[in-house]
Formats: C-alpha cells, sequence, structure tokens
C-alpha cells in the first residue's frame, strides 16, 4: 500500500502527493459510498434472513427432540445475532423472553456449547454468544469468516436500575429491535 502525502499544494515529483481539498473530497466521497451501503444492505429484502447448513440437520432434529429449550434459545440467538454471527444477552433476558428458570437456561446453554452450536464469551455478567457459522449465518456466505464482533446486545427492561427503565422508544437509538413477550 502507498503512502499518501497530503499538503497544500500538490507535488508534481510525488504521484502520491494530493491537496487537503481533494483529500478531504475523497473522504466525503468514500463516506458516501459506506452510506449508500448501509442502506442498499438496509433495505434488501434479505436484511432479515437467515442461512442455514443443510449438513447440520441430524443435529437439529436430535436439538429439537431430546433438548426443546435448548432448541428454542438457540432460535432466539439466531434471531437476535448480527452479521457477525454474535449477540450479547443475560441469562435474565433469556428467562424472561421463554418463561424458563435460571437453571433451565444454564442447562440447556451448557448442551448448545457441549454440541458445538455456540461458543460462549464473558462481558461482565452477561454473555456474548457467537454462533457455529457452518450452522447458521446471517451475511453472505463469502463472509463466513468474519464471525465475530461487534455484537447485537439484548436487554431487559427489568434488569436495569429504576432510573433507567424508559421505554425503548425514548432511548432515541437508531436502529433497535423489540422483543415482545407475551403477558400472563
Amino acid at each position: 500500500m502507498a503512502t499518501i502525502s497530503v499538503s497544500e499544494k500538490h507535488n508534481p515529483l510525488n504521484s502520491n502527493s494530493i491537496t487537503f481539498e481533494e483529500r478531504e473530497r475523497d473522504l466525503r466521497e468514500q463516506e458516501k459510498r459506506e452510506e449508500e451501503a448501509r442502506q442498499r444492505e438496509k433495505n434488501s429484502p434479505f436484511g432479515r434472513w437467515t442461512q442455514y447448513n443443510n449438513e447440520h440437520t441430524k443435529e437439529m432434529m436430535f436439538l429439537a427432540l431430546k433438548h426443546p429449550k435448548a432448541h428454542a434459545i438457540l432460535l432466539f440467538l439466531v434471531d437476535q445475532m448480527d452479521t457477525y454471527n454474535a449477540v450479547m444477552c443475560s441469562n435474565k433476558v433469556l428467562q424472561e423472553i421463554l418463561e424458563v428458570s435460571r437453571q433451565t437456561i444454564s442447562s440447556s446453554i451448557k448442551v448448545l456449547k457441549d454440541n458445538g452450536f455456540i461458543a460462549v464469551l464473558k462481558s461482565g455478567t452477561s454473555n456474548v454468544y457467537a454462533i457455529n457459522d457452518s450452522v447458521y449465518w446471517k451475511s453472505w456466505s463469502n463472509k463466513k469468516q468474519y464471525s465475530k464482533f461487534p455484537a447485537n446486545v439484548v436487554l431487559a427492561l427489568s434488569e436495569q436500575d429504576n432510573q433507567y427503565q424508559l421505554s425503548f422508544a425514548e432511548i432515541g437509538t437508531e436502529r433497535h429491535k423489540e422483543v415482545k413477550i407475551k403477558s400472563n
């Protein structure tokens, strides 16, 4: 990669020399292209698609039949994961969404880890779940090798301090997804 020389005036003896104005224009154009790419991806009809490798059908059938709670957790994680196959949430979130006990979550996560469906990394008291990208992935298949972070973060309102218990609409994020749970 060539080094670019940026200065007040263009140096005709250096082919990698550009002016500050040219560099600023180049950076604006690059930013515009990146924003257009993000918009195309956001507006794509495939944005909510997840790809699945049929080579793992037997393992998925085993999981669904023998460990239905673990299967439900895996489907929740796959639904929430980003294009890097990662999602971050606490056990409390999983308990509330799936209406199961902490012990059920723990044993189900162990089944998913032991069978190679997920890897679990710690971030404070929350877990970062990396879904096995040879089974599921949300990006183009040629980007599967990028199964890394940043991660989508799923928060439970009930875990937040009272002063922070705002409705998700009041948070003001550009991109979020609310997960609805049925009331008893």
